[in-house]
Order: structure tokens, then sequence, then C-alpha cells
């Protein structure tokens, strides 16, 4: 199974101002569209905060060590491990 990682960065790393992107570039969001759309994605709470909301067509999983975080319509796991070993799970039912 092939992870990938999308990260949007700017020159000085910086990938994220005020609980939202630095920039908004269509091309950017219309890549990030194309490259999760039918697969599980693994997010921190703080990206699913700033989202707001499970995205569709895609399974959410939210990493977060706050045991009593609920993220409506994702998976809440307290560990990257535990995501990726959900993430692989989904994606093998899946297809």
């Amino acid at each position: 199974m092939e992870i990938v990682a999308i990260v949007a960065a700017a020159e000085n790393r910086v990938i994220g101002r005020a609980g939202d992107l630095p920039w908004r570039l269509p091309s950017d969001l219309k890549h990030f569209k194309a490259a999760t759309l039918g697969r599980p994605m693994i997010m921190g709470r703080r990206t699913w905060a700033s989202i707001g909301r499970a995205l569709p067509g895609r399974t959410t999983i939210v990493v977060t060590r706050n045991p009593s975080f609920r993220a409506e319509g994702a998976d809440v796991v307290a560990t990257f491990e535990t995501a990726l070993a959900r993430g692989r799970e989904i994606a093998a039912r899946d297809g």
C-alpha cells in the first residue's frame, strides 16, 4: 500500500496561519481533492478544527491525545501508528 503525505509549505516552512492556510491557490485545492478523494485521510486535531467537518468522499482519521475529543463523521485515534493501521484497514476494505 502506498502512503502519500501532502504538505503545502511556504519558503519559510510555514504550513498554517491562525488556523488556516497562509494562501489560497485554487490549483492547490484541486490537487488536494484529486489526491484524497476515495482514500483514507489522516490529520491532526488542529487541521480537523480548521476544516471544521468531514470532507465528502473520504474517510477521515483524526489523531489527538485528548480521549474525550469527538469529530462528527471521522474516526478519532490517539496515535499516528493507530491512524496508519486504521488507514490500511480502510484501504484494504474499500480497494
